[in-house]
């Protein structure tokens, strides 16, 4: 969800909100450096507007963000701001010669005045590369670099680094680890060599950590040893910093003084760390697995499905904080449970959904889950994090060695299974997308974390099949977010993140049809990548972004099965039959009626059951009228 903007878009600057948090914390006797995205992120990250000429792109309309950003220095200058930090993340991403003269061109002019705060110019989540030399060229005073995930080669022969100071980001704020004291020092003092200045700081903004690790009583000793959340590791940038300046000039000379952190040490694993071979991971081909699911579920053209979660009503919500503080019993909390089941699937049969889910009452997050339910994870009771808008969830922390001692799923969807003859959906998180929004052990490759994980999915795709369950869905919404943000990696990253899922889904058999799904993330960006993990069906987010997935060319060479989202479930507002239908024939331009299915774009966890009915009604409805013109001859397998 991204600022679309057009050749007519309008700037304005609306600044209340900055100057009065900057007198707020004035009145409190703080001194505030304000943080506000910089002009070329802006507007690499936003989107050309709908109707906008071919061949523009956002970044054309710098010169006309520039005196806006002018003019917010100024009047934060007038606030008496020492300091203004603009975040340029996109920087260390793959930049061509216009972006580099964008990012020359903006700030040059920024800081050509002389009414502003000194400005401090942050990147994150990799290295600057050819961007470096280029902001280290401009009158810009300070440079943020992360030295986590990016390296001390970018710095080396950039001389105009002598005149700047270099905000050496040594601390990560994107994982829980315990920074490592000798390895962070010998590289503040690498930088110091080359700066006219440096400074510690973090990599990246502390929003992606818990708070504060003190109040987490309840994770193993040893495993909090190991562990710094964000107040711990504010508390590392300002060791680090006391550490830096009592420290000699050569790296080497210190390196045997700086006591280490506690807690570094973690064992190497004990499981498989390789990938399966090629034929190992291999299911029969797709006309045979499409034959044997026709046959077997034998579904009418355009099946309609929803993606997995429904409703969690306020009653589940307080069952569930019950049971978690002893105030429920085991036995009344599954009878509630167990009781919504049979409402979901008894909704589902009367509204006419083709194939059913059982709601996933039971479920908190579709990672937490499972991080509960496999060996490897530690669960927090407080660690909060914002994951977008006003919703936080709690990651978990994978520190060990995967493993799945029992079945996770099973019991449950057996359940609703047994409730309907129409086929009920596994409901199934991807290992990609739980190492993803994990904080993952960093003492292994993290494609070797991933099949850990995959180990685990596949045994539970093996016993969901074994208990009569003929639709499995693993999730993957995290595919495209692992993504390398260099293209050099991205290749690789995607052979690897692919052989995971298909070795996560290679237990099942050709009857057992295998649904994956996207939601958010750009899935046009990597067609073949989702094309390759060999799903039986694909359900993707389309409706919250207009259908642009539908004018992909992939899409049209798409041979499985094909939900593009006709219902943007972040939204109250309930679809019109005539609505679905109209993005329903859109699809059906581009996709065979024996290929495409009917789903929203995402899980109706967040929305009311009087939207959730209305909504499913009229996709089913649509879908119904569309039945009888499209021609087709197919089960939608």
């Amino acid at each position: 969800m991204v600022p679309e903007i057009g050749p007519d878009t309008a700037f304005a600057l609306h600044a209340a909100k900055p100057l009065s948090e900057v007198r707020q914390a004035r009145a409190l006797g703080l001194r505030t450096r304000p943080v506000v995205v910089g002009p070329v992120t802006f507007l690499l990250l936003a989107q050309a507007a709908p109707g906008s000429p071919a061949g523009f792109a956002p970044l054309d309309r710098l010169a006309d963000v520039l005196p806006v950003y002018e003019r917010l220095l100024a009047d934060l200058a007038a606030e008496g701001v020492a300091w203004a930090q603009l975040d340029e993340p996109a920087l260390v991403t793959d930049l061509g010669e216009a972006e580099l003269a964008a990012v020359r061109a903006a700030y040059e002019r920024l800081c050509a005045p002389a009414d502003r705060p000194a400005l401090f110019v942050a990147s994150a989540f990799g290295g600057l590369g050819r961007a470096l030399p280029v902001l280290a060229g401009t009158p810009v005073e300070a440079i943020g670099v992360d030295l986590v995930r990016g390296g001390l080669d970018d710095l080396a022969g950039v001389e105009a680094l002598a005149g700047k100071t270099v905000v050496a980001g040594v601390v990560s704020g994107r994982d829980v680890w315990r920074t490592d004291r000798e390895r962070a020092l010998a590289a503040l003092l690498a930088v110091r060599e080359r700066a006219g200045h440096v400074a510690v700081g973090t990599s990246c903004s502390l929003l992606h950590v818990p708070y504060d690790l003190e109040a987490e009583t309840g994770l193993d000793p040893e495993l909090r040893r190991r562990l710094a959340f964000a107040d711990q590791k504010v508390a590392e940038v300002v060791e680090l910093a006391a550490l830096l300046d009592s420290a000699p000039g050569a790296a080497a000379s210190t390196a045997s003084t700086v006591p280490a952190a506690p807690g570094r040490t973690r064992a190497h694993a004990s499981l498989r760390t390789r990938g399966p071979a090629p034929a190992q991971a291999a299911r029969s081909p797709y006309p045979v697995r499409a034959a044997a699911q026709a046959a077997h579920l034998r579904l009418p053209p355009l099946p309609v499905t929803t993606i997995g979660s429904f409703p969690q009503t306020g009653e589940l919500r307080a069952a569930g904080a019950a049971l978690a503080a002893g105030e429920l019993g085991e036995e009344a909390y599954e009878q509630r449970v167990r009781a919504e089941i049979a409402h979901v699937v008894a909704l589902q049969e009367r509204l006419g959904l083709d194939v059913l889910v059982h709601g996933e009452p039971e479920r908190n997050d579709m990672v937490q889950y499972f991080a509960e339910h496999l060996d490897g994870f530690a669960v927090t009771r407080h660690g909060w994090v914002q994951s977008y808008g006003s919703r936080c969830t709690r990651p978990p922390i994978l520190h060990g060695d995967v493993r799945r001692p029992e079945p996770i799923t099973v019991r449950w969807t057996a359940y609703a299974q047994s409730l309907t003859d129409k086929p009920v959906k596994g409901m199934l998180t991807g290992p990609v997308t739980i190492v993803a929004w994990s904080f993952v052990r960093d003492d292994l490759p993290l494609r070797d974390v991933v099949f850990q994980v995959a180990d685990a999915v596949r045994a539970e795709v093996r016993d969901l099949e074994a208990a009569g369950v003929s639709v499995v869905q693993v999730d993957e919404p995290a595919l495209r977010e692992l993504l390398p943000l260099r293209r050099a990696g991205q290749e690789e990253y995607l052979r690897w993140a692919v052989d995971a899922y298909r070795w996560a889904t290679s237990s099942a058999g050709d009857r057992t049809q295998i649904h994956t799904h996207l939601c958010y993330s750009d899935a046009g960006q990597i067609l073949a990548a989702v094309d390759a993990l060999d799903a039986d069906v694909t359900s993707v987010e389309s409706a919250r972004s207009g259908a642009r997935l539908l004018g992909e060319p992939a899409v049209k060479g798409f041979e499985r099965g094909l939900g593009p989202g006709v219902y943007d479930i972040h939204s109250p507002r309930v679809p019109t039959a005539a609505e679905v239908g109209e993005s329903l024939e859109a699809a059906l331009r581009v996709l065979p009626a024996g290929r495409l299915w009917v789903n929203p774009d995402c899980g109706l966890k967040t929305r009311t059951y009087e939207q959730v009915e209305a909504a499913l009604a009229n996709l089913v409805e649509a879908a119904r009228r569309l039945r009888g013109t499209a021609g087709a001859a197919g089960s939608g397998a």
